[in-house]
Order: C-alpha cells, then structure tokens, then sequence
C-alpha cells in the first residue's frame, strides 16, 4: 500500500484516535503499565481534545492516508514561549506499519509546513529507544532533559530534541 500524507479533516478524528490507543499501548504498556496508559489516552486523544488539535491556529495536524485507512499522523505547532520554534507534540505510526518510511514522510511533511520556525523541538520519554533512534536519524540532537516532576506533570522523564531547519 502506498501512503499518501494530507493534511487532517474532522472525519479523520475516529480513525487517528484508533491509531493513537493501539500506538501508545505498544510504545508504553510495558514501561507504565495498561491502566496508566489507558488514563494518558483519556486525557491526550479524547475526541474533543483531538478535534482542538485540529482547529489550533499556526498548527499543522496531518495524517498518512492510503485511501481505506490511516497509517500514521504527525501534530506540530509553532511555540507560543519560543521564538521561531515549531514543537513536534504528536509523530505515530500503526506498529505493524513502522519502518516503512511513512513516519519520515510525514515528519518530512511537516518541516515544510512551518516557514517562519527555525528550530523543530520535542520530547521524547528517556526510554523509548526506538523513538530516540528515529529522530536522531532524522538528524535532531539531544539539547536537554526534563524531569517532568512539576505539579500536573506526568512524572516521566524525557529527552528533549532539537533540529534546526534548513529550507531558510
């Protein structure tokens, strides 16, 4: 199957929701477990809360699409405390899709979609290996670590990712 990358409509939502729940449990039921994944779900990708997303003003909300199904989406927005900074917030693949290169379409997607940013940033937790690994091919480099201990914070620790962008 040939993906194909777009930008996300509201008749999307259910079937990137689907796609999130069968990502997150693979990525982090065996570091926390399928309650506490089960409760990062509810919070992160309720209908309403992914439909938000997709409203979100300087963002860009986008899905890899092979005309049946969705195999992957990717979510950025421009930083509202960093200055010519795009956050990389969301970037999954189906697992049984993964190393096919429709995580590196989409993220190749959205490095265009942000002409004012310079620097794409995000976090990634310290032990999703495979998450690392990724990006770091893509050509980010580690710039600093969060603990994430504050009050309302998950308490997971992770990496954060810097790539400056070239197409200036």
């Amino acid at each position: 199957m040939v993906y194909f990358v777009r930008t996300a409509g509201e008749r999307d939502l259910e079937k990137v929701r689907a796609l999130l729940v069968e990502s997150f449990h693979s990525a982090y039921d065996a570091s926390h477990g399928v309650a506490k994944v089960d409760e990062l779900i509810t919070n992160l990708f309720s209908p309403t809360a992914l439909k938000a997303r997709l409203t979100k003003k300087n963002a860009e909300f986008l899905v890899a699409d092979d005309g049946r199904n969705i195999g992957g989406m990717g979510y950025a927005a421009m930083s509202s405390e960093m200055t010519k900074t795009v956050m990389l917030h969301l970037l999954y693949v189906k697992p049984d899709l993964q190393r096919q290169g429709i995580g590196r379409d989409i993220f190749a997607e959205l490095e265009t979609c942000f002409p004012d940013a310079e620097i794409m940033r995000l976090e990634v937790e310290v032990q999703n290996h495979e998450a690392i690994h990724f990006y770091t091919r893509l050509g980010f480099v580690e710039a600093g670590r969060n603990e994430n201990t504050g009050p309302g914070q998950s308490g997971i620790p992770t990496l954060v990712f810097e790539k400056a962008l070239e197409f200036h």
